[in-house]
Order: structure tokens, then sequence, then C-alpha cells
């Protein structure tokens, strides 16, 4: 009985042997390529061909991304655009900040060296607000009677004279100020000893020396200090510095006009001079601060001559 081979077999044996000379062929193609570059030119000319066809086909998928990639972006940028300028804000506020802690700190050091100059006792007080009145030039400040300030105590800073106490409660007081209305303070003019007074003129308007003859010795940049002969004001400290004078030899008189040496709507801190007469009566030592002749305003001590605006 002679035995006979499947016919799947039979069928198979020229199949792999196909199989395995397509394999050997391109194995060698792949070879003799790879060695001489035989099938670039082929390859070069199909992909000449097909990029048109790739580009074409990868067109919907680009424009795709490209729109994705363009509303991300800009919503991205929209957000950090908000972010920094949220931060601006910030960064310019703390500058803000910054700017004005300095200025008060130099202005607190500055009231610290006057205090050290001082020879009577001072209170530091700090503007709360201004109140609601056109016509009077007032502030209230943080301090009153239980702290022991008393009405007609001096107001100033580190530059002059600021007001004086008017109205007086426990934990707060009004002070009016140079330019109140009618508002006195006797002074002498630092460069020769001549005495008078100056009053406020009312809200942005210069202060008026009034009362004095045209032959009176003055001159525009003379410094104005307290004369001290009211037993309310500690001599030598600085009040005004005439700006304008105006003689009129017919009526005898001369029309003087000043402008406060202190800076009376800037700073937010100041002194409250406890000043006595009776004990403080000497003049501080602030010539070269004041540009004036301190030493020749000193007065004896006593009852006082004259009573300022606002005193009991």
């Amino acid at each position: 009985m002679q035995y006979s081979a499947p016919p799947l077999f039979r069928q198979g044996i020229p199949a792999l042997v196909k199989l395995i000379v397509c394999l050997s062929i391109s194995i060698a193609l792949m070879l003799i390529d790879y060695r001489f570059k035989t099938l670039d030119p082929i390859r070069n000319n199909v992909n000449w061909v097909l990029r048109p066809l790739e580009y074409i086909m990868l067109t919907p998928r680009n424009v795709y991304q490209a729109s994705t990639d363009y509303f991300t972006t800009r919503g991205t940028l929209e957000q950090e655009n908000q972010v920094f300028k949220a931060r601006q804000a910030e960064l310019a506020l703390l500058a803000n900040q910054s700017e004005f802690l300095l200025i008060e700190n130099q202005n607190l050091r500055q009231l610290m060296d006057l205090q050290k100059q001082l020879a009577f006792k001072t209170l530091p007080v700090e503007i709360l607000f201004n109140p609601p009145n056109p016509i009077s030039q007032r502030v209230v400040i943080n301090r009153g009677s239980d702290d022991g300030l008393k009405l007609g105590n001096p107001i100033a800073n580190d530059a002059g004279i600021l007001g004086q106490v008017v109205r007086l409660y426990d934990h707060s007081a009004e002070v009016s100020l140079l330019e109140d209305r009618d508002f006195a303070v006797p002074v002498q003019v630092a460069r020769n000893g001549l005495r008078a007074a100056v009053f406020g003129a009312g809200r942005g308007n210069p202060l008026e020396l009034r009362y004095l003859p045209v032959a009176s010795d003055l001159e525009v940049g003379d410094i104005l200090i307290t004369s001290g002969i009211d037993g309310v004001y500690p001599p030598g400290f600085a009040v005004a510095v005439i700006s304008r004078i105006e003689r009129n030899t017919e009526k005898n008189s001369s029309n003087v006009f000043c402008v406060p040496i202190a800076a009376v709507n800037r700073y937010r801190q100041a002194l409250a001079f406890l000043y006595d007469p009776q004990w403080d009566a000497k003049a501080p030592n602030l010539n070269s601060k004041f540009g004036g002749n301190a030493a020749t305003t000193n007065t004896a001590p006593g009852r006082r001559q004259t009573r300022s605006r606002g005193m009991p």
C-alpha cells in the first residue's frame, strides 16, 4: 500500500518555497539599496508625486489643531494678562503705601528731634479729619482734656506753628489753623525784632500783618517768629514769611501779606505744646532751624498780656 501526502501539505510546500524566495529577494534588494542607494531615484519620484496628496489629506487635521492651539493660547494669554494686571495694581498700591510710610516716618523723626530741643512738655497728636465747615479752617486731633490738653495750647510741627486748640473734648479737640479767618498770632520780625500780629484771612488767602505804618522796617522774605508776649505761644517759633508788601503813603499804612512756613495741610502728625509761661518762658534754641534770632525773643514769666482767639 503506497503512502500519499495530504493535499494541503502538498499545496503548502510550494507556497513556503515561494515565501522563502520572496523574502530572500527582498533582503537582497534591501542590502543592495542600503549599499548602493539604487532605489533613491524611484523613492524621490514617488515622494514627489505623493507629497501634495499627503498635504491635502492632512489639511483638515492641521486646521483643527491650529484652531485649537489658537483659542487655547488666546485664553491662556488673557488669563495671564488678567493676573499680571492684578499683580501690577497690587505692586502700585504697595509702592504708594511704602512712599506714604516713608514720608510719615521722616516726619515723625523730625518731630522727635524737635521734642529733644524743647525745654517744656509736648504731646504728640494726630490730625483725624477736617470738620465740614467751608468757612473756618480747622482740624480735629486725637487728643483731649483726658490727655492733659488745654484750651489755647499751640499746635506745631518741625517747621513751625500750625494753630491753636480752640475747642476741647475728653478725647479730641478742635484746632484753629493759621489760615482761619481773624485768627491772630503775636509775632516779631526775626531780622530786627519788630513786633506785630499775624491774622488769618480765610481758606486759601495769604496771612496778613496788620496795623503797621508805612515806615516799618519790613522786607519781602523776612521771617516772622512768635514773640511770646501773649503768654500762649512760646517765643522763637517760626510762623510765616513775608511774601508781598503794599505801602499806602496817603493813609500811612502798609498791607503786608505772608505765607505760613509750616505746611498746614501736609502731614497728619504734630506736637501740642503744653507751654506754661511762668515756667517755660525761655525761648528755645532754634536759630539754625528757623533762621531767626530766637535769643532776642525772651520774655520774663508773668501774667498773659493778651489773649489769643479761642482762649477762655
